[in-house]
Formats: structure tokens, sequence, C-alpha cells
């Protein structure tokens, strides 16, 4: 009889509980700008599963009522998403809000701002983490991100070199390019499987230190049912379970 995907997913963790190792895994959702049903949503999984989040939000979109509706709640970290999630590229290119469009000391200001107001708004919970909008920031703009007060950097994808300490992640369960809506639970599967791979089987040679995370990403405000019954059956799966250990925002930065 065939496997289904999340009995693989179980199989895949059962071994490597039985190594006596566990992975690292850690969950961030971009665009919280203001207290939505989205976010009541999302924040209920939190409390639920106790599955610590970092939410990335738009400094210049995000005020008192986000630090209400967010404070008190275990595991809830927030992290710098750029200043107004504006595009500044022009139609040809990819959209960046960090990119050589604008000067260098225009950018950085902007960021210095950006982490001042954050941290004031969410004292208890502020993760000095910039997560770049659109998963893009030019690299001449990375080495003045520890003297603004950044202590990691999160993008989509593999780690690679960098002067900052990298937190990125690795499995999108939305499908942008076709649906606009969840990927096919499979294929989320799939690729979680492929990373534990990477994290705890044969190719953990290759990573370094900051590489050794599952990160997963979500976009809580264009969620449709089917990615909340995704991460109900995920978490269900693997916030208990011995091969797992979901992380902090704090635990992050401070590895």
């Amino acid at each position: 009889m065939r496997q289904t995907h999340w009995q693989q997913l179980a199989d895949a963790l059962d071994r490597v509980a039985a190594s006596g190792r566990q992975v690292d895994l850690w969950w961030r959702d971009d665009d919280a700008a203001e207290p939505s049903a989205a976010l009541d949503r999302l924040v209920s999984l939190v409390d639920k599963y106790e599955v610590p989040v970092v939410i990335a939000a738009p400094p210049a979109l995000a005020g008192e009522a986000l630090a209400r509706r967010l404070d008190g709640h275990f595991g809830v970290g927030v992290a710098v998403h750029g200043w107004a999630h504006r595009n500044h590229a022009p139609p040809e290119e990819k959209k960046q809000e960090l990119g050589a469009h604008r000067s260098r000391v225009t950018v950085l200001d902007e960021l210095a701002e950006g982490h001042a107001r954050l941290q004031t708004l969410f004292p208890r919970s502020f993760v000095p983490m910039l997560v770049p909008p659109w998963n893009r920031i030019d690299p001449s703009l990375l080495d003045g991100l520890p003297g603004i007060g950044f202590v990691a950097l999160s993008v989509f994808g593999p780690e690679k070199p960098s002067p900052l300490n990298l937190v990125n992640t690795h499995v999108d369960v939305m499908d942008w390019h076709g649906t606009r809506g969840c990927r096919d639970h499979a294929s989320i599967v799939a690729d979680i499987i492929v990373r534990l791979g990477q994290v705890c089987g044969d190719d953990e040679k290759r990573l370094d230190q900051t590489g050794r995370t599952i990160g997963l990403l979500t976009h809580h405000l264009v969620h449709d049912e089917a990615v909340w019954s995704f991460m109900e059956e995920l978490f269900n799966r693997t916030a208990k379970h011995p091969a797992c250990h979901w992380r902090t925002g704090a635990d992050l930065v401070d590895r």
C-alpha cells in the first residue's frame, strides 16, 4: 500500500528521533500590519500548539493596535519587514524595496528607523532580525546592518555566505505563480522531507551551523482554507514530536 505524504513525514521524523537527534524548525509569517481575522487565526494556532512564530511587520504600517493584539502571547516574536513594503524597482525588474534603486544612506536610515520603531512597539517580543520584502536585498547593504542593531537576516532559500547571521525560510506553503492559494499538501511535505535530509542526513556536512534549520514561510493575509488545514496537520504532528524543536525568534538570533 502506498504511503501517504503525512506518513512519509512521520517515518522520517521517527528515524531522526531513533538516532537520538533533533531538528530545529522555525515559522516565519510575513506582512502583519494591523489586527485582522486572519491574524487571530494565526495566533490561535500559536496558542493551541505552543509553536512559536516570528511575525515580520513593516514598521511604517504597524502601530499600537498590532502591539496590543500580540502582547502577551507565548512564542510570538516580531521582526523588521523592510520599512513600508513598497516597491522601488522599475516595472521590468522584480519587486524590491531594499535594492540599489535608492541611495544606501536612504535605505539604511529607513531600516534604522524601522528597527527603533518596532523595538519600542514590541519591547518584549522584538527580534533584531531583518526580513526583506519579497525576500530581496542588495548585497551592498549587508555590511551596514549590524551597525543599526540587526543580528540576523532572513530571506528564502539556502543560506549563503553573509556578514550577518542568516536564518532563512526553506518551505513556502503558497503557490505564488499558479493558483495563489495553498500548494499541494504532498508537495509541501516533500519539501520538508528534503530539507530534513539536508539537515539531519548525509548532506549535513555541507551545511554550516546557521543553515541547520527548517524554516516554514506563511502569509496569513492570503491564506485559503487549504493552508490553514495544512498548518493544523503539520503542528499536530510535529509540535510534540521528539525529533522536532520549534525555535523562538530569540533562539534564532542567539545561535
